[in-house]
Parts: C-alpha cells; sequence; structure tokens
C-alpha cells in the first residue's frame, strides 16, 4: 500500500511498529496493550495508526562526481 514516503496515508498498512498501542522492546518485537509481546511487522483488530511513531526513510546521499570545478565558479 504504501512506498514509506508518506507518513500521513488515509489508508496505512496495519503493523504494530506504527500502533498507538505499542511500545518497541527491541528492532523486531513490540509490547502491545492489548496481546502483550508480538511481532514488529504484525497487527490486529485494536490498531490506531499514529504518525509520530512513523520513521522515514533516509534521503539518498546527492551524487556530485558529475560536476567540475567550473560549476562552482560564479
Amino acid at each position: 500500500m504504501g512506498d514509506g514516503t508518506v507518513l500521513f496515508e488515509k489508508k496505512m498498512e496495519p503493523r504494530c511498529t506504527y500502533c498507538a498501542r505499542s511500545a518497541m522492546l527491541d528492532e523486531e518485537h513490540v509490547l502491545c496493550a492489548k496481546k502483550g509481546v508480538m511481532s514488529a511487522g504484525q497487527s490486529c483488530r485494536w490498531f490506531r495508526y499514529d504518525p509520530l511513531k512513523r520513521v522515514p526513510p533516509k534521503p539518498a546521499a546527492p551524487d556530485f562526481s558529475h560536476l567540475k570545478e567550473e560549476d562552482f565558479v560564479l
């Protein structure tokens, strides 16, 4: 559904990682207020999206190798 570039999508794929009712335990597990310890990729019917838990992907580093010294002269 989402490619990770939009934080406030209307139709977010449910994942415990982004749920308002969860807290991260480690990279792969969350502690759910309703279900206990769950895999970060799972979800349940109590899923509530919390956009503040979503970490956007890092932007690609710019490639300046094709530029020359004269490109920076005024």
